[in-house]
């Protein structure tokens, strides 16, 4: 995919659905001394205690959803928008404008040779036209699902409505580049990044 002009650096759309592996992978990739922009990251930043954003999205769901700090309880938001397509939609609208200007600051301000971009709706969004390669992080949705309910201790009806509520597993493999299969191990895992890393250096310094 080619650049827009938005950024001088070779960018690195990362990407893949709810369990996939997307940090483990970018973690991998940060070893190697790779920027990482992760809008998860951004995301959580931008609804923190001090956040302009956080008064807005507790006037409109109500002041319970604030946690012990004063900052927003994303657990139990998430679960109200997953049950509210217009309060979901409400909250695309307000939060990634945000997230993608951050996202286009911190691509420009780094130093690395090439910059990862870790976006769980890449695809869903049709807004990250800046970056030059789409990497897919794939698993089967069995594992995606027993991630999911590992990691946030959620039930398999929430966990199966997070997955339904992103793009499909053939329209992500679709608009990839480049594909990551993350059901083969750890070793495995390293192996593919390392080759990939390899590869992105090559086309950032082209």
């Amino acid at each position: 995919m080619p650049a827009t002009g938005h950024n001088k650096r070779f960018a690195v759309g990362l990407t893949g659905g709810a369990g996939s592996g997307k940090t483990t992978v970018s973690n991998l990739f940060r070893e190697f001394g790779v920027d990482i922009v992760d809008a998860d990251e951004i995301s959580r930043d931008l609804v923190g205690w001090n956040s302009p954003l956080l008064p807005q999205i507790l006037e409109h769901f109500g002041q319970d959803l604030a946690d012990a700090t004063g900052g927003l309880d994303r657990r139990a938001l998430r679960e109200r928008i997953f049950h509210d397509a217009g309060a979901k939609s409400w909250l695309e609208a307000l939060m990634h404008p945000a997230i993608r200007e951050e996202i286009r600051r911190r691509v420009e301000t780094g130093s690395a040779p090439y910059v990862m971009v870790v976006v769980p709706l890449l695809v869903e969004s049709g807004a990250y036209d800046f970056v030059d390669r789409v990497l897919v992080v794939d698993a089967p949705e069995d594992a995606q699902v027993a991630r999911l309910r590992q990691r946030d201790g959620i039930s398999r009806e929430l966990a199966e409505q997070m997955l339904a509520a992103q793009a499909t597993r053939r329209q992500r493999l679709d608009r990839a580049d480049d594909v990551i299969d993350n059901s083969k191990g750890m070793s495995a895992l390293a192996g593919h990044v390392r080759t990939l890393h390899e590869t992105y250096l090559k086309m950032a310094t082209a």
